[in-house]
């Protein structure tokens, strides 16, 4: 494998940058957040995620938060990395813009946020400040080659530029994989929690947070 290139994602980027969080959303099992509350085709889930990437909304789903691992030529790997107060309290705004583009109701939005609160119940208290990565997924012929590993050394690397001392990441519990290359990482169990809605929506029980310092 050549060396790979490390780069921003730029709008162009946007249907693998969908395809990124769509992959991540559903870690190590059949169907993810998108699927659950979108109820759609693959096709349609992954162009609503599109929609998302390239709003005028920056949440955490934004192209521009994100990192790209491309080999020869290809993107093959992605995360996004941001300040945990500037991500995350966005995505509300961003679903009403995105459900908006396609001018469905109200109550069409209001009947995915109940769909998906499931996730609600295993969110844990955090800070602001800390340095986030999310959004993390490897397209399967890429898988086992090190650009994960290699993707959180620069998004690290751009937390630390920044003046932020704490990083975190969190997954989905039973995702091995994961959990095996934040460890290699340098990150560290944090906290976690379980809920039996959690795992009667997706499959999974809960979420853990791993953290580090930077």
């Amino acid at each position: 494998m050549t060396q790979p290139l490390i780069r921003p994602a730029t709008a162009q980027d946007a249907e693998f940058v969908a395809w990124t969080i769509q992959a991540a959303t559903r870690s190590h099992l059949k169907i993810g957040w998108f699927d659950i509350i979108l109820e759609k085709p693959e096709t349609e889930v992954l162009e609503f995620v599109r929609r998302l990437a390239v709003a005028e909304t920056i949440s955490w789903w934004h192209y521009s938060l994100f990192l790209i691992a491309e080999v020869d030529g290809q993107p093959a790997s992605a995360l996004c990395r941001f300040r945990a107060g500037d991500g995350y309290p966005l995505t509300g705004k961003a679903m009403t813009e995105v459900v908006g583009s396609y001018g469905w109701k109200d109550s069409d939005l209001q009947a995915m946020w109940k769909r998906g609160a499931y996730v609600v119940t295993c969110i844990m208290p955090g800070d602001d400040n800390w340095w986030t990565i999310e959004n993390v997924a490897t397209r399967p012929e890429f898988r086992g080659r090190g650009l994960t590993g290699l993707l959180i050394e620069h998004a690290l690397e751009d937390g630390r530029k920044r003046g932020f001392t704490d990083a975190q990441i969190s997954f989905l519990i039973g995702n091995e994989p994961a959990e095996r290359a934040y460890y290699k990482a340098g990150f560290r169990f944090d906290a976690e929690k379980r809920h039996p809605d959690h795992e009667a929506a997706c499959g999974s029980p809960g979420m853990r947070r791993f953290k580090r310092k930077l």
